[in-house]
């Protein structure tokens, strides 16, 4: 049984021979049952000029599933603040949270959203990767212009994003909930999440430390079909690790009939026996094990599977093995 609360990640799959506008649709419909199956949270994660994933602004799907539910928490997971002026973002969400009083989370990351120079470049108006230092004022920038939010009302919340010990010590540095993307950079969790948790400074937005942790989860009636609905991501992670964000989402059919090398296969492998995929009993203990690993206090799940009806069926199926929500 998972005793936390679980929220989704919405990285917006664009399915092989679909439009952008498709998957668009799909997002507001995947809102209204999320919602209804008792999810607390669902973020956007922001990519950009990607055949897989829609470029859709994660302050637009806030406000547009924010219009379409009524309970569900909504927001950035995250809004990449080196390709936004920090100002802009805290008008953006302040503005969410007064409409949408107490629902509006703002999460916060670091990376371009594309495996393409020249569009990363343009998305900072040709500048090149923000430094250490440039990210940190950003984050604290962005933090400063929430408050002159205030008069609007309640304030969205802020979270911060991280893969690394790097993100984690920044967190912990600004007094900031973390939201450890286990997804991305499953090696490096454990170690970071201890790093923030030994070095946390209680701020005005947490006054202890408060973690969030990302999986896949793929949860299926059996685990042949579990492992049927991940070969399309698995095709195109594996051109991910080759630096190339340029592969389509392929079916499940196409992934199946796909090649990988023997270097590909082990870093795949490896990569899903830390994520959550199988039939619903085996999800629920993997997913189980990785709180008591981590001390999660929140889990997000992100399910990155070609058909929507199979991406709702997963969720539903981790659901029944959950606690109540509220």
């Amino acid at each position: 049984m998972i005793t936390i609360p679980i929220g989704a990640l919405e990285v917006a799959m664009v399915q092989s021979g679909a439009r952008a506008a498709d998957t668009l649709r799909d997002t507001a419909e995947f809102a209204r049952r999320i919602e209804d199956l008792g999810y607390l949270r669902l973020w956007y994660a922001e990519h950009h000029h990607s055949p897989a994933i829609g470029a859709f602004p994660p302050v637009v799907l806030t406000a547009h599933a924010a219009a379409l539910t009524s309970s569900l928490r909504l927001g950035a997971g995250g809004v990449l603040a080196p390709n936004h002026a920090p100002i802009m973002l805290a008008e953006q969400f302040g503005t969410l949270a007064a409409l949408h009083s107490g629902r509006i989370d703002l999460g916060i990351g670091r990376g371009p959203g594309t495996f393409d120079e020249p569009t990363a470049r343009a998305l900072r108006r040709g500048a090149g990767p923000a430094t250490d230092e440039e990210y940190r004022d950003d984050v604290a920038a962005t933090l400063r212009f929430l408050l002159d939010e205030v008069a609007l009302g309640p304030l969205p919340e802020p979270w911060l994003l991280a893969s690394s010990t790097a993100g984690a010590a920044l967190a912990a540095e600004l007094g900031l909930p973390i939201a450890f993307a286990h997804h991305i950079r499953p090696d490096n969790t454990l170690a970071a999440l201890d790093h923030y948790r030994a070095r946390f400074s209680p701020s005005r937005w947490c006054e202890r430390p408060r973690v969030l942790v990302c999986v896949e989860t793929v949860c299926a009636e059996t685990q042949q079909e579990a492992a049927r609905l991940a070969g399309p991501m698995d095709v195109v992670r594996a051109g991910l690790l080759k630096g190339r964000g340029d592969i389509p989402f392929p079916t499940p059919e196409e992934a199946a009939a796909h090649s990988f090398t023997a270097e590909e296969e082990r870093a795949l492998s490896g990569f899903r026996a830390q994520q959550a995929h199988g039939s619903p009993d085996i999800v629920a203990k993997q997913l189980a094990d990785l709180v008591e690993v981590t001390r999660a206090d929140e889990l997000m799940l992100v399910t990155p599977v070609y058909a929507p009806a199979a991406r709702l069926r997963s969720y539903e199926l981790v659901r029944q093995h959950a606690a109540p929500a509220g």
